[in-house]
């Protein structure tokens, strides 16, 4: 059975998740389903929710109410980072079965057939490691993400997922080869590391290990594995090992995401950023200079609190002065209990021309770049609908038809839609 055949004979039956936000929600959500399967729960439908916006928590909830209208017989469990924020909101809606918080939610026994306890929810400031648990495979996704590291030991002033995930917690080596090795044999041929703060990795394990390191390592002890690649990186993090690997080690993908959030100085000052505009920048010059062929994505707030006019014009530059393409625009959002909650804020309407604009000159970078692809060789791995995703993180279409999960190698002869068109 191939990797299609058997996940789509895994989702027509059997319990159900729906995620929210990050690639590490998407991680969790596999072994939540995994966990429920196994138990029996059949009939569970399980969201798991952000946090990372006011947004976003509305999302999970507006889902929420949905799945309960269509679905009146299921049990609806609420899980993830807004749940863990406040649990007895989420225990109140009519339309919740149960609450289980971010450290239950990786336990098995959470989803035993007779644990009905309406409320799972702990201390997360109080974990001091990860759940054990191994994945086989994803559902629908011919892509695999692994998670390195939970929680995050820094305080941005605008950030509240911290309090949600608690402190960093490394997986070990160990469990991690096992882990990869594991998903190679089902058949995927590409796996992202994620976490919270992957560039954290390690700084709580004996012999504290590096990100780095780890990826030398992992590398070394998975031969079989194609492609390796990583989530959000923390510039101020990043060590010499990693920019060795990124040199050496052409299975790790060139395609680079970084938790940049702005590109004024006061303003990354004010967010409690460990880097300045210049560090992102300098960041971006290293490894071009050691791999030429990277491109880079970044995480940006348009409208934190106090940025003016001028602050938010060196943001906007540095789309340009970092040579930045895939770009994750957050227009800001209050979350209380965060610092930069009780700072001055900047008018609605200001956020939201802010973030057009970024969202526009994301566009130009983008288009730019898959104009300067035509022509070139790209590894392609295949996906739906005779379209797969380049070693850059971007969509190839081409006209023969391979199955999922297929790597191909092809030439890129044009571009349309935000697409790259295989010859």
């Amino acid at each position: 059975m191939t990797i299609a055949q058997k996940n789509r004979a895994q989702t027509e039956a059997g319990p159900q998740v729906v995620s929210f936000g990050c690639r590490l929600n998407t991680y969790e959500s596999e072994v939540m389903r995994r966990h429920a399967e196994k138990a029996g729960r059949d009939n569970a439908i399980i969201v798991n929710t952000c946090a990372v916006t006011q947004e976003a928590e509305r999302q999970g909830r507006q889902s929420l109410r949905r799945l309960r209208r269509k679905n009146p017989d299921a049990e609806i469990i609420a899980t993830g980072c807004a749940v863990q924020l406040d649990p007895k909101a989420y225990a109140a809606m009519p339309e919740v079965d149960r609450v289980i918080g971010n450290e239950h939610k990786m336990k098995a026994e959470s989803f035993a057939v007779d644990n009905h306890a309406p409320i799972l929810v702990s201390d997360i400031m109080t974990v001091e490691e990860t759940a054990s648990h191994l994945v086989e495979g994803f559902d629908g996704r011919t892509r695999a993400f692994v998670q390195i590291q939970q929680g995050c030991d820094h305080r941005c002033t605008f950030c509240i997922i911290p309090f949600a995930r608690g402190n960093n917690r490394s997986v070990p080596m160990g469990r991690l080869f096992d882990e990869v090795r594991d998903l190679v044999a089902a058949g995927h041929k590409e796996i992202v590391l994620t976490g919270v703060d992957i560039t954290g990795y390690g700084s709580d394990l004996p012999g504290t290990p590096t990100l780095g390191q780890m990826i030398k390592r992992l590398l070394a002890a998975v031969p079989e594995l194609p492609r390796l690649r990583l989530s959000s990186l923390d510039p101020a993090e990043a060590d010499d090992d990693l920019f060795h690997v990124i040199a050496n080690e052409s299975r790790l993908l060139p395609h680079f995401h970084i938790s940049a959030q702005a590109g004024d100085d006061v303003i990354l000052k004010r967010m409690k950023r460990r880097h300045l505009r210049g560090d992102i920048i300098a960041f971006c010059n290293r490894i071009r200079s050691i791999r030429p062929d990277a491109v880079f994505g970044a995480d940006i707030i348009a409208g934190f609190p106090t940025e003016t006019d001028e602050q938010f014009e060196n943001t906007l530059a540095l789309v340009h002065d970092a040579s930045l393409t895939h770009l994750h625009i957050f227009p800001y959002s209050v979350r209380e209990g965060t610092p930069a909650a009780r700072m001055p804020q900047v008018d609605k309407a200001v956020i939201k021309g802010r973030a057009a604009k970024l969202r526009a000159a994301g566009k130009v970078a983008m288009g730019r770049f898959l104009e300067s692809r035509v022509g070139s060789q790209a590894s392609v791995l295949m996906e739906d609908n005779g379209v797969g995703n380049s070693e850059h993180f971007v969509p190839v279409r081409v006209s023969k038809t391979f199955e999922p999960g297929t790597l191909i190698d092809v030439t890129i002869a044009s571009t349309t839609s935000g697409q790259l068109i295989a010859a």
